[in-house]
């Protein structure tokens, strides 16, 4: 029932918001709502629940490795958005409610143990964020939503096309044709190679476009560059989680097949081509919001480098999935906050943004040292931590790249952060009514800055045993 629960809450909040007559007090549902669920996600994730294996729908151990950590992101950005709210012209009828039902279908989406309930529950997730990436309303934004629909909607039609291939492999093979992910793993060695490898390719692309992975990444810089920065921190920190959580129980039912090398190995190359194409990207942008979307191409292709290392590259990877979606978080809460008080985000328009916003640069300075793996921020330790597997699985020469791609990625994101907050202030920025930097808009990032600070230097041991069930349930052989 408490699965349920995780789905029901926030559905039902976003119908009460929705049907809420004051626009003033509306928002206030998002940080209801969301303390609610992370409580429960909590709960759950220190009193383990057993799970029925013919359930559909439950909270086992890969949903309890990543589900928290979801929620405790939309919990501060829920926070962040009653300040950011009250300073909107725009009508939230539509916004609140979107985003709550963004939250119940990440639980559906994560907690999914059958093929078909994660499609239905990651094609909603989809539709579900577009009136936020429309949220300012302005012509980018609209052509930003539409590339967000078109190169999604491919992704999706492609993965249900690899979930009907996964389908057929259990039929050719003689079983049922069941697509929960029990009876796939139970089947094992029966199903279909051709038909296995062909489900593969079509389901690594369809859920490889959801995470923003190159080549299927064209949304990803204009999406999360013209939406709020409490929506490019859901998209960076959660909605990619989700549908790398989708790899991570295909890519199981892969190895179970007996086709784990390809699979590692596919994995491998377009996560090296991911960082590498961020990294280059991040070399020439002029924007500071798409340089968040690079950022977040590259951090998804270092998942992937991970996963291909085998179990303990899925536990390094699900590590990595929370440093990467806390310190993400507060980079654009932070670069929003500069964002809305320059009236741009490019490095053309805005200059001396530590004049202007002292305390929301330091914040932006800070993130980008901690997402480039500096100590002793999260990323540095799940880094660091891939890097030892890399090297311990013989893949020298991939980790040599990777390293490398990190080397260009800190060069390009410090000539842009610093190119924000140094010098003197444009004539524009200065002309324009200065943003308060209130508790609201400051201690939201601040947290998931300190909370990324901790799970770095003292990571709690009930997350490394959630994320030892994790890779025991995705990998259970030696």
């Amino acid at each position: 029932m408490n699965a349920y629960l995780l789905i029901i809450l926030p559905l039902t909040g976003a119908v009460l918001a929705a049907l809420w007559p004051h626009k003033d007090t509306r928002p206030l549902f998002l940080p209801a709502v969301g303390l609610t669920h992370t409580l429960l996600c909590l709960l759950l994730l220190v009193r383990p629940v057993a799970v029925d294996p013919s359930a559909w729908l439950a909270f086992d151990p890969l949903a309890r490795a990543i589900l928290p950590g979801v929620s405790l992101l939309f919990l501060v950005c829920a926070c962040y958005a009653v300040g950011y709210l009250r300073h909107k012209e725009q009508d939230n009828r539509v916004f609140v409610p979107a985003l709550l039902l963004v939250l119940g279908l990440l639980s559906a989406g994560h907690q999914a143990r059958h093929l078909g309930i994660l499609w239905i529950a990651t094609e909603a997730v989809t539709l579900a964020c577009v009136p936020l990436i429309h949220f300012n309303g302005t012509p980018r934004s609209f052509e930003a939503t539409w590339k967000y629909l078109l190169v999604g909607g491919t992704g999706i039609a492609l993965s249900l096309l690899g979930s009907i291939c996964l389908g057929y492999a259990s039929l050719h093979g003689g079983g049922s044709g069941d697509i929960t992910f029990t009876a796939l793993l139970a089947q094992g060695a029966s199903l279909s190679r051709a038909w296995v490898l062909t489900a593969w390719v079509l389901l690594l692309v369809g859920y490889g476009t959801k995470m923003g992975l190159a080549p299927m990444h064209t949304w990803k810089p204009d999406a999360y560059g013209e939406s709020p920065g409490i929506v490019g921190a859901l998209l960076a920190g959660g909605v990619t989680s989700v549908a790398f959580m989708a790899l991570l129980r295909i890519k199981s039912v892969v190895e179970a097949a007996g086709q784990g090398v390809v699979a590692s190995r596919t994995l491998l190359a377009i996560g090296l081509f991911s960082t590498l194409v961020a990294a280059l990207f991040l070399l020439r942008t002029r924007d500071f919001k798409r340089m968040l979307a690079y950022s977040s191409i590259e951090h998804m292709g270092i998942l992937c480098i991970a996963t291909s290392l085998g179990g303990p590259g899925a536990w390094a990877a699900l590590f990595h999935v929370w440093s990467n979606g806390l310190t993400k978080g507060a980079l654009f809460l932070s670069a929003g906050n500069l964002q809305r008080a320059a009236g741009s985000s490019s490095i053309d328009e805005v200059r001396g943004m530590s004049t202007i916003m002292p305390r929301s640069a330091l914040l932006l300075v800070t993130g980008m040292f901690a997402i480039t793996a500096c100590p002793p921020f999260a990323p540095f330790f799940s880094e660091l931590l891939i890097i030892r597997t890399g090297f311990a699985a013989g893949q020298g020469w991939a980790i040599g790249l990777f390293l490398a791609c990190l080397l260009l990625a800190f060069f390009g994101l410090s000539r842009i952060v610093f190119a924000v907050v140094d010098g003197r202030p444009k004539l524009k920025a200065t002309k324009r009514t200065r943003l308060r930097e209130s508790a609201g808009l400051i201690l939201p990032p601040l947290i998931l800055l300190c909370a990324s600070l901790w799970i770095g230097l003292f990571t709690p041991d009930i997350l490394k045993d959630a994320w030892s069930a994790a890779v025991l349930q995705l990998f259970p052989q030696p």
